[in-house]
């Protein structure tokens, strides 16, 4: 196998045929290419559906109240629903062995001013269990807190960027935030494993909101989380009962559909697992699948070289090579340009997957961090260079039983 002649052979074979030897390092070199960065883009797909449902906790429903569709109980269609107060109390009354915690929430877009700074960003009326919800981190002060709501205090906790773009190199704890013409005093400051977007937002107490428009107890989104040992099937059966509830609290009818939007986020979670296992294991089958037709196509490629090199066996049988010799040099030729296109197939194919991470590529395609475990890539490769051995082995053995007589007169 490290014999000298037999190294020196092969590279005279791959010199007289350099098109044929390009173009079987190309189909093996193709094959692995297409499988690392299909492959790739399946394990960035999915990795979009983790960060995405990663950003909140996975056992909270969310509703949103809208209009209805149909006349019922002596209202007209097309009724606007609105949350009060009063829904939080009955709702956790009422659902307390299922419920963890639950939080309302009121968002408004407000002019947010600090010394010369001021731009507009989102504020959200929320209770603490808000925090859990973001699955948010703290990074300086506190959050909300029940205090908060009973006092009505103007406080505000605010995202890193709000931080970053209003303070500068400024700290904010403790500082005085214009919302509005309303003075708040930041008493925290968290960062979210969203990104910048969701570190953009600033937090009051429900009720200074609530208080700054009048008092109002109305409310738009409910948020309710339940407890996690529910399991999805339990979660689904309190999402049921808790929308049959709230119907029957708004008089809505139970037919239906709309009046409240409601968005089950284990349930959605389990759905798009689903949803992204199924599309890895169609787009792992069709990466396979080229890595099949490069295998069939290095065999046709050897079935044709053996065949085209069978005068050039019979001669150095009839100088003594023995069948051995014959179908070890056949074989090492195959496994020696199959690793080398293989190896570089892959690497080209990571590096790629490497260039082609970015924010455009999550925006543009919902692709997150796309890659490949370099095992995995690795197996497939070695794999490959196998199959080529074996596609060689086999028209080389019956090549080199021929006698030189018979390989002499083939042309």
């Amino acid at each position: 196998m490290f014999s000298r002649d037999i190294w020196k052979e092969i590279f005279e074979a791959i010199g007289k045929n350099k098109l044929r030897t390009f173009l079987t390092g190309f189909t093996v070199a193709l094959g692995i290419f297409i499988f690392v960065t299909l492959f790739g883009m399946g394990n960035g797909l999915n990795n979009t559906f983790n960060l995405f449902f990663g950003e909140d906790a996975v056992n909270i429903i969310k509703i949103e109240a809208t209009q209805t569709s149909l006349p019922y109980g002596g209202y007209k269609a097309k009724r606007r629903i609105e949350f009060d107060n009063s829904d939080l109390a009955a709702i956790e009354r009422d659902f307390a062995p299922m419920l963890d915690y639950l939080t309302p929430k009121i968002s408004r877009r407000n002019l947010i001013t600090y010394g010369k700074n001021s731009d507009f960003y989102y504020t959200r009326g929320v209770a603490p269990g808000h925090l859990k919800a973001e699955n948010s981190l703290m990074m300086k002060g506190r959050y909300i807190n029940n205090k908060d709501l009973a006092d009505k205090t103007k406080y505000a906790v605010i995202g890193r960027m709000v931080e970053k773009d209003l303070f500068e190199a400024e700290d904010a704890m403790g500082k005085i935030i214009d919302v509005d013409g309303s003075a708040f005093k930041v008493v925290g400051v968290f960062q979210d494993e969203g990104g910048d977007n969701e570190e953009r937002f600033i937090y009051i107490p429900y009720t200074t909101r609530q208080f700054l428009e009048g008092n109002k107890e109305e409310f738009d989104d409910l948020v309710v989380a339940f407890r996690e040992t529910l399991g999805h099937a339990g979660s689904i059966r309190f999402q049921n009962q808790l929308v049959a509830y709230l119907k029957q609290r708004k008089v809505v009818s139970p037919k239906d559909q709309r009046g409240f939007n409601v968005i089950n986020f284990a349930d959605e979670l389990k759905r798009n697992q689903q949803f992204a296992g199924a599309l890895q294991i169609i787009i792992s089958a069709i990466a396979f699948a080229v890595i099949l037709s490069g295998i069939i196509g290095i065999s046709n490629i050897m079935l044709f070289v053996v065949k085209e090199r069978t005068k050039e066996i019979g001669i150095r049988k009839a100088l003594g090579a023995t069948p051995k010799s014959i179908t070890s040099t056949i074989m090492l030729e195959s496994i020696f340009i199959t690793a080398i296109f293989g190896f570089l197939g892959m690497i080209i194919g990571v590096l790629v997957l490497t260039g082609i991470s970015g924010e455009n590529l999550e925006e543009g395609y919902f692709i997150t961090n796309p890659g490949i475990n370099v095992g995995l890539a690795v197996f497939v490769t070695i794999l490959l260079v196998v199959c080529g051995a074996v596609a060689a082995f086999v028209p080389a053995k019956r090549a080199a039983q021929i006698k030189p007589i018979v390989a002499l007169r083939d042309e």
